[in-house]
Order: structure tokens, then C-alpha cells, then sequence
């Protein structure tokens, strides 16, 4: 029975027949990981196996998925075809599995990467894809303050989590090494770098520290301690000095005695 378009009805019947009788063949491809995370300056392998049935050489093809997908490399077996772009030699290997090995790697590498394998007998063209991510490691960060002592009730006290390196990092505040939210008086930063103390009370007397994580590494930094100290207290040792002084004034002024002989001061008692 044939179709409007003088195709037969039964096609896809028969199509399906033939695929379960093993007359149509194809190439299966696996990999173990749908996600390979990378070091920038470091190697990179885009891990496949391919299965067949014929013993010919693959065509394996990899491309770069954007916008206008980028064709990485083409090959037969391992041997390369063509002219690879300039910003790929001398760093793509494909290995004798259709294994794609990329090194060393740029923070431009990253993205959605499909392999496209075909053998000359196989009917259908076996297609994986892996996503890589390319990242720097997080450096050593440190906080950053002001001063490391502040007194009760000052307003807007900041703490800065920094690093010199590092891509895509996350940043988490630890209070006595408890990771710390936004509350009323404790705001994070949008991104979470700044930590914003914005009326300090003697409960933040305490151990501050940062966290900083990325896909590939972390980094915690060297615990700071902030010291608060009362406004009582300050008045107690303001007075106390101010006394003290007062007392060593009058002390000096009053051994201070003019000499006639010498026409100058000197201390009498």
C-alpha cells in the first residue's frame, strides 16, 4: 500500500523489523562520564568507546556546540584529516577509542563538546556529547579589615574575603567556623565576598574566616580575630588615662622651679 508521497505505508514496519533482525547495524558509543572537569594549563580527556560490527577504520568527528558549532578535529582512526584551526594545534589528540585529549587547556576549551562516529558498513552514525568545564584554582584568600578591633554599637563594619586567583569561586563566612546566612545585622554581599556587620554587638566578639570554593579546588583563609570592646570600658580607660596624666602634670609643674643661679628651671624638692 503506497502513500501520497509514493512511499510505502509499512515502511516504518519494516524499518522496524529489520533493526530487531540485525540487518540495519550501527555504532554505539559510550562514555563514563558526561561531565569532565578541567585545569586550565592541564590535560584534558573527553573519554568515549566506540562499538561496531565492521573491522574498518572510524571517521570520528568532534565538534564544539555554540552558537555556529567550531569543528574541533576530524579523523580516521587516529590519523587526523585536514588542517586543524589555529587555535587547536599542537593540543588535540584523538586516541584509537574516538577518545578526544585536549592539552594543554584554555579557559576558551570549555563548553559542550558531540562526537560523531561512523564506520563505512554501519547504517547509523553513533553521537555522544560531554560537557567540560575549564577552571583556575582558587589561590590562598585572607580577609580584609580595617582594624581587627572595634567598639560596641559602631555601624557598618565590613570584612572582605580575598583572593588572587580563580574562576567561578563561591564564597561562605565562618563564624567560629560556622558558615554564617543574612540576618538583620549580618548582610552578605551579592556574591557573598563582603561580610557587612551593620551594628556590632558583644555577641561578635569571635573568629572570623572565608571559604572559597570553585569545581576544581577551594581555599579557606587564616582565621582573623575581631575584638569588641564596650563603650563603658573605653570610658573607664579614657578617665583612667586622662587621671593619670592630670596627676603627672601637676607632678612635673610642681617640682619645676625657677633657678636664680642659672636663670633656667630646674627641679626642686
Amino acid at each position: 500500500m503506497w502513500g501520497a508521497a509514493g512511499t510505502p505505508r509499512l515502511l516504518p514496519a519494516a524499518w522496524l523489523l529489520a533493526l530487531h533482525a540485525g540487518l540495519l547495524v550501527g555504532v554505539n558509543i559510550t562514555s563514563p562520564s558526561a561531565l569532565v572537569r578541567g585545569t586550565a594549563g592541564k590535560a584534558a580527556l573527553l573519554s568515549v568507546r566506540y562499538a561496531s560490527a565492521s573491522p574498518d577504520k572510524p571517521v570520528v568527528k568532534w565538534q564544539l556546540k555554540r552558537d555556529k558549532p567550531v569543528t574541533v578535529v576530524q579523523s580516521i582512526g587516529t590519523e587526523i584529516i585536514g588542517n586543524l584551526r589555529p587555535d587547536y594545534r599542537d593540543r588535540i589528540r584523538v586516541l584509537e577509542n574516538g577518545s578526544l585529549l585536549i592539552s594543554p587547556l584554555q579557559l576558551a576549551d570549555e563548553g559542550s563538546y558531540e562526537v560523531e562516529v561512523s564506520i563505512t558498513d554501519d547504517t547509523f552514525t553513533g553521537e555522544k556529547t560531554i560537557n567540560l568545564t575549564v577552571d583556575i584554582p582558587i589561590s590562598k584568600p585572607q580577609v580584609l579589615v580595617a582594624s581587627s578591633t572595634v567598639l560596641e554599637l559602631s555601624e557598618f563594619f565590613t570584612l572582605n574575603c580575598s583572593h588572587e586567583n580563580g574562576t567561578k569561586p563561591t564564597y561562605t563566612w565562618l563564624k567560629d567556623g560556622r558558615p554564617l546566612n543574612n540576618d538583620s545585622r549580618l548582610l552578605l554581599s551579592p556574591d557573598q565576598k563582603i561580610l557587612t556587620i551593620t551594628r556590632v554587638l558583644m555577641a561578635d566578639d569571635d573568629v572570623y574566616s572565608c571559604l572559597v570554593e570553585n569545581p576544581i579546588s577551594q581555599g579557606r583563609s587564616v582565621p582573623v580575630k575581631l575584638t569588641v570592646y564596650r563603650r563603658s570600658s573605653l570610658y573607664i580607660i579614657l578617665s583612667t588615662g586622662g587621671i593619670f596624666l592630670l596627676v603627672t602634670l601637676v607632678t612635673v609643674c610642681a617640682c619645676w622651679k625657677p633657678s636664680k643661679k642659672y636663670g633656667l628651671w630646674e627641679c626642686r624638692r
